[in-house]
């Protein structure tokens, strides 16, 4: 059995070291990028299964049509579909989640589901992740071990709009709790910190924790971009 893993974030390496630990008869790809997965002869390689955990590509049509692509989406699905779940979480007050693994098809995270996991959104983005890439490892077990038939989502489906850097300027913020939100939910690898900016610098904030009723945050001051 050959089986892809694709995935840009390098905490995610760990899952194709173990299952390759775990499975020493199957063969495993890794890929980092869309250019490399678009690099490989899939024809040849004739993958059993493709995975893509916190892929930040759209898979084409020519692959999730010809192979059993799986995705992995950090809400409940039906709820909380399209782009950065874990901060629109967030900013929604939500303290869990579960992550789904469901089948790649053309609609955004409209596919069957294969399975679910609860997941904690305590904690800094990373280490929110970190606990997800071992669900999603745990999940991926799952479906190589029984192959289970994905089952359609139901229920009321709800969009949440992709958040981009500006999302990230915490000029507006009134809040302490807020602030530490938006730090926190924005601290992790691949991820624009946090930020507060004057006509000349800007300053990044991250690894922030609650003092009392304030937070103590690192920061790094740097040239805006503009200058």
């Amino acid at each position: 059995m050959n089986i892809v893993i694709a995935s840009p974030h390098n905490r995610n390496s760990k899952i194709g070291e173990d299952l390759r630990e775990k499975y020493p008869s199957l063969s495993f790809v890794y890929v980092t990028s869309n250019k490399e997965l678009k690099s490989l002869n899939l024809y040849e390689l004739s993958p059993d299964w493709i995975f893509f955990p916190h892929w930040s590509w759209k898979v084409p049509p020519e692959i999730f049509t010809e192979y059993q692509c799986v995705i992995f989406h950090m809400t409940d699905l039906p709820f909380g579909r399209g782009g950065t779940p874990l901060q629109n979480l967030i900013l929604r007050g939500k303290t869990n989640t579960k992550i789904c693994a469901l089948k790649c098809e053309d609609g955004i995270d409209t596919g069957p589901i294969y399975c679910r996991r609860p997941l904690s959104l305590n904690g800094s983005a990373e280490e929110i992740l970190r606990r997800a890439q071992l669900q999603i490892q745990d999940m991926i077990q799952e479906i190589l071990d029984h192959n289970p038939s994905p089952k359609p989502q139901t229920g009321d489906a709800v969009e949440f709009e992709r958040r981009n850097a500006s999302d990230g300027d915490l000029e507006s913020v009134t809040e302490i709790s807020t602030a530490y939100d938006y730090i926190r939910m924005l601290d992790a690898e691949g991820y624009p910190n946090a930020y507060l900016q004057t006509s000349h610098l800007q300053f990044d904030f991250n690894n922030v924790e609650r003092v009392g009723e304030d937070l103590i945050a690192n920061v790094r001051i740097k040239r805006r971009a503009s200058d």
